[in-house]
């Protein structure tokens, strides 16, 4: 996916600001943060979204999840209380099509989004 933008930041040829990063998932601040902690979780491999995973993506979709509880406590948010959210679909907000979990912290989040 030569086009995508968050394959260019696994092939670090876009610069980001890494937080985190494994054999299967890479995290980085979001330029555009929605919270005082705004991070980026996603898979190196491309998956435009999670509709499209597959039971063999298990051990994937578990490493956002729990990566996403790493970042959550490394930025220092665990006690207060985060949310993780995963847009899907132009009408579900998502912007940039390849799977990618946000970590958002910080503050209070209201209920319900959007």
């Amino acid at each position: 996916m030569s086009e995508c933008l968050f394959c260019k930041i696994v092939a670090r040829t876009i610069p980001a600001a890494l937080v985190y990063e494994d054999d299967l998932v890479v995290a980085f601040d979001d330029i555009n943060p929605q919270a005082p902690t705004h991070t980026l979780v996603i898979p190196r491999k491309h998956v435009t979204s999670i509709a499209e995973l597959q039971d063999s993506d298990i051990e994937l979709l578990g490493r956002l999840m729990l990566t996403g509880n790493k970042i959550a406590k490394l930025k220092g948010i665990t006690d207060a209380g985060y949310r993780f959210v995963v847009n899907t679909g132009a009408h579900g907000g998502q912007s940039v099509f390849h799977l990618h979990l946000h970590v958002l912290g910080g503050r209070h989040l209201a209920w319900p989004p959007g």
